[in-house]
């Protein structure tokens, strides 16, 4: 029989002590709810997105992303694994580490050999950010900032960069990322939250359908470094413009696929502004995460690093395939492809992005 709906309640936005980092630092944990009882849990370190809780078709509320409990394995990169965690300066990898820009060469922190990925080895996942808690008429947030000094991991310039959280009544998560800067430099910021609809992550998500609405994608080479190509997914295993589940062609003898040893791809998205970039959806349980952005790219990621050596929540070791990346993003190397949309910023300007997950569900004769 469907779970009664319960009654609604007043949004609220709840501050607690969540451990200590190895300097002493003080850690918070956030907890935002909305009027329909769904939750979403947010800590200071990392800006990193710890917990989403939604219900399935019959109202049962269950944790639909990967990661920890505690604070501590998120001090750790190899047990963080990003994931939750808002990657910066830049998001996914700049070949060889380096860049040049206005006729000066920078050499980053390499820590995917021999490229530089999500922000270098001490990127916006490992430092603690400053945090406010607030409550609005468009729903209850968390607001964190950091200032990310001049020659940090390798890069150019003071970054003072903001992500905002806001839960809203309509079971939407916003996103919004701010940043300037008094140094010309590169920005690639992102969300690295693994999602798995079935609730508690009791299944894999190869049963997920998806689909996505863009035509092309930045095939890679061997190291995961664009080509700098956009080539059409027509014919390819890379083509969700209709619904496919996740599993149907991961096996598949696709080259792009093999490469990668499953999805990880950044899509070139439809059109620009604020529009609808992907629909997941979890038949057994029926939930849906519907996927919105302004940016140009939205990079598909199945997990396939995932290999049972990192226990997650619930005692769960997570095993290959047990999550899915959906990182609205900049195109990877795009400092070192002029062709793809750019990634400087300027002193003179700020940098804005918004990126929505709405949270439903579907019925099952539907």
């Amino acid at each position: 029989m469907p779970t009664q709906t319960p009654q609604t309640v007043s949004p609220s936005v709840h501050r607690e002590p969540w451990g200590t980092t190895p300097a002493g630092q003080q850690v918070s944990l956030y907890t935002l709810r909305n009027k329909n009882h769904l939750t979403v849990q947010v800590s200071e370190f990392g800006a990193v997105l710890v917990s989403i809780r939604t219900p399935d078709r019959h109202g049962r509320f269950e944790d639909i992303v990967l990661g920890h409990h505690q604070l501590e394995p998120y001090l750790d990169r190899k047990t963080a694994q990003f994931f939750g965690a808002t990657i910066g300066r830049f998001g996914n990898r700049i070949a060889h580490g380096t860049f040049s820009l206005e006729g000066q060469t920078y050499a980053l922190a390499c820590n995917n050999s021999p490229n530089a990925l999500h922000g270098g080895p001490q990127g916006f996942d490992m430092v603690l950010w400053e945090s406010a808690g607030f409550v609005q008429e468009q729903g209850v947030g968390v607001k964190l900032s950091y200032l990310s000094k001049d020659g940090e991991e390798g890069y150019p310039g003071n970054l003072q960069v903001t992500v905002t959280y806001t839960l809203t009544d309509l079971d939407e998560l916003h996103i919004d990322y701010q940043a300037s800067t008094d140094r010309t430099t590169v920005l690639n910021l992102t969300n690295h939250t693994f999602f798995n609809l079935s609730g508690n992550a009791r299944r894999d998500v190869l049963n997920h359908e998806l689909t996505i609405y863009a035509d092309a994608f930045t095939p890679t080479d061997a190291e995961l470094i664009p080509t700098g190509e956009l080539l059409s997914v027509q014919g390819t295993a890379l083509d969700f413009r209709t619904p496919h589940t996740l599993g149907a062609r991961i096996r598949s003898e696709d080259g792009h696929l093999k490469l990668a040893g499953g999805y990880d791809h950044n899509y070139v998205l439809r059109n620009s502004g604020l529009r609808h970039a992907a629909t997941l959806f979890e038949p057994l349980s029926g939930r849906v995460l519907e996927t919105f952005t302004t940016e140009p790219g939205m990079q598909l990621y199945s997990g396939n690093f995932l290999d049972g050596s990192v226990t997650g929540k619930n005692g769960r070791c997570y095993q290959q395939h047990d999550g899915v990346c959906l990182e609205t993003q900049h195109f990877p190397d795009s400092p070192n492809q002029p062709q793809f949309p750019s990634t400087v910023l300027q002193p003179e300007t700020t940098f804005h992005s918004r990126t929505i997950y709405a949270f439903k569900q579907r019925p099952l004769n539907l």
